[in-house]
């Protein structure tokens, strides 16, 4: 559609071209045209331009044109989430441990079935959101291969603060064969991998709808207006009352989806809090300095910036 608007614009602008063409003869068979003559013809040609591209925006639309020129469409990249007032937002604001506690849980009895979190070890979740023997009970549970032993063997053994999560799938292969193809990505910095943050994968836990009218979806792939194409091979895995909470706390589908996005907002940046506690730290310092800074300024200059010069002329002597 785009070459053929192009080609009637070039049929339709032949005369155009052939003032061009003149214009530019013209001009270099007489180099010694008066300066008048040379801005009378600058004038002429720009209102012709002018006068060409309001025809064919009058003609063709303009704003369509570039509309229809771009390689992206909406359903192409996603629908845009809505901007959601996390409680870690914000320069003084601190992550909610009790949602990050709760997101774990939902983590790991809906999500650790096929997604991973190469990036974080038992220990990170000490003082955060779980005790220390709270971690390492639910580290123990879980069993690792570790060897070689004094024999040359590998072997299974519980396991400790210092391993990381296990993953769901030994390989990407299984987890393709696991998955109809599809490989669940591992969620340590889906965050920040993501654009729109924690509002994306907010919105696309919630965002599970019925495809609108003209709408086709792919066999084995799930709607969601959210997701690049519209077509996600994970479906909904987020409803009401599917886990339980240990602090009584109503486990709604928005509620699991905000503790979960919480703890994932968490993963991908562990140092958070502890980032901007250092920066009100540094603020407080430099302000001090700062202040200290201007009163030596101040102390050191004083007398020099009031002081006054005056000239004394030498007393003329008569002789």
């Amino acid at each position: 559609m785009l070459p053929q608007s192009f080609a009637r614009l070039a049929t339709r602008a032949s005369p155009l071209k052939q003032f061009a063409q003149t214009a530019r003869f013209s001009s270099q068979s007489a180099p010694s045209a008066s300066p008048l003559t040379s801005k009378a013809a600058l004038a002429a040609s720009t209102l012709v331009t002018a006068g060409s591209i309001a025809w064919y925006s009058h003609q063709y639309g303009l704003p369509s044109l570039l509309q229809t020129a771009s390689a992206n469409s909406a359903a192409d990249e996603g629908l845009h989430p809505a901007a959601y007032p996390w409680e870690h937002k914000g320069p003084f604001e601190t992550f909610n441990h009790s949602a990050i506690r709760r997101g774990y849980q939902v983590y790991r009895e809906v999500c650790s079935a096929c997604h991973s979190l190469d990036r974080i070890a038992w220990r990170n979740l000490v003082g955060v959101s779980h005790t220390v023997d709270e971690v390492k009970a639910m580290a123990e549970e879980v069993e690792y291969e570790d060897g070689p032993n004094d024999q040359g063997e590998m072997f299974q053994r519980p396991g400790k603060l210092a391993d990381y999560m296990p993953a769901p799938y030994p390989n990407d292969e299984a987890a393709r064969a696991g998955n109809n193809g599809g490989l669940p990505p591992d969620l340590s910095l889906m965050v920040k991998a993501r654009h729109g943050g924690a509002d994306y994968i907010y919105s696309l836990l919630t965002g599970y709808v019925d495809p609108p009218p003209g709408v086709t979806v792919a066999e084995g792939m799930n709607y969601n207006p959210y997701f690049p194409g519209g077509g996600i091979a994970m479906a909904r895995v987020l409803y009401d009352g599917l886990v339980e909470y240990d602090d009584g706390t109503a486990a709604t589908t928005s509620q699991m989806a905000k503790d979960v996005t919480t703890f994932l907002a968490w993963t991908a940046e562990p140092e958070h809090d502890q980032r901007k506690k250092m920066g009100l730290q540094a603020m407080i310092i430099f302000s001090g300095l700062f202040t200290a800074a201007l009163y030596v300024k101040k102390f050191k200059w004083a007398g020099i910036k009031n002081r006054k010069l005056f000239y004394n002329p030498p007393k003329e002597t008569h002789h």
